[in-house]
């Protein structure tokens, strides 16, 4: 799956993933109103209203990307009904041919950590059948309990020829209340960095690994070092756009091939409308105001890999 996520961003020069992340103050008034007269303000009109919402979006942007990444926590919120607005996601995403990065952030152990993988990436056993749960390409993966947690989401992924991306050094504020303490004299985000280069060498691709890493936009020296431990490992960058990363801060987490890096921007694109800078398009025009937010971005990340050259 490495291969085809590269092979999708190559084609469409767009180094970005959309994140699918709908709340439901994102979503226009129209179409709110429109699953609330069929379904009632229920949680199965909430599921509906996401659904349209996604479906909308993803109609205004595929041809442009390469991958989606739907955070497995704005579905789940609605109980079932979300969960099956994110299933009906990620189904129709496949049928537009998109990479699907499912960020569930999972991380436990054992029979636990193999049942998540199985539920996400993989097959699950029903008497002589087998069916495949959510069925995404990639996973996020926790790795605070170590190998233990890690390794059955690997073996799945060298099954079923898919990845994860697992968290090194995120985007948020608060995230060198740990990943920043110092281990003999080096921080642990850069311990945990070798540790996925390690695991990558279990499960690589021609070039690059199928087991990637998550690098928030927000901290461009972490990442500048990070791409020099990781060398082989696809890097997926969060907080660019409403958390304040731009495509300047962006350069160092691409190698010298200009591959190696996917950026991720989440309510920049789905929630484009509401920005001054799109407001024109207006609510009812909510996916217009998305796709020229894709290209915007992928303007910018362009300029700035040209200027760092």
């Amino acid at each position: 799956m490495i291969h085809k996520l590269i092979d999708k961003i190559k084609k469409t020069k767009a180094p970005i993933v959309v994140g699918l992340d709908p709340m439901l103050d994102y979503i226009p008034d129209h179409v709110k109103k429109k699953a609330f007269h069929e379904f009632g303000e229920t949680l199965e009109g909430a599921g509906e209203a996401i659904w349209q919402f996604n479906k909308a979006i993803i109609d205004g942007t595929h041809d442009l990307i390469p991958a989606v990444k739907p955070q497995i926590a704005m579905y789940e919120q609605f109980g079932v009904e979300g969960l099956i607005a994110y299933k009906k996601t990620i189904d129709y995403c496949k049928s537009k041919d998109l990479v699907i990065i499912g960020d569930i952030k999972r991380g436990d152990i054992g029979s636990t950590s193999a049942a998540y993988a199985v539920g996400h990436l993989g097959k699950v056993q029903v008497g002589d059948k087998s069916y495949r749960g959510f069925d995404e390409d990639f996973a996020t993966v926790n790795p605070y309990l170590g190998s233990d947690g890690v390794n059955p989401f690997i073996d799945v992924c060298k099954e079923e020829n898919k990845g994860l991306f697992i968290l090194v050094k995120t985007s948020n504020p608060s995230s060198g209340e740990f990943q920043d303490q110092l281990i003999d004299g080096r921080p642990l985000y850069e311990l945990v960095g070798e540790k996925v280069a390690q695991w990558g060498e279990s499960h690589m691709g021609h070039d690059y690994s199928y087991i990637g890493a998550v690098v928030g936009a927000t901290y461009p020296e972490m990442g500048k070092a990070l791409r020099k431990i990781m060398p082989k490992t696809y890097i997926l960058v969060p907080g660019y756009g409403a958390q304040g990363g731009k495509g300047k801060d962006l350069v160092h987490f691409f190698n010298e091939d200009g591959l190696g890096a996917i950026i991720n921007s989440s309510r920049g694109i789905i929630a484009a409308y509401k920005q001054k800078e799109y407001e024109h398009f207006t609510a009812e025009n909510f996916a217009d105001a998305s796709r020229q937010a894709v290209i915007d971005m992928i303007k910018d990340i362009d300029g700035a890999l040209e200027a760092g050259k």
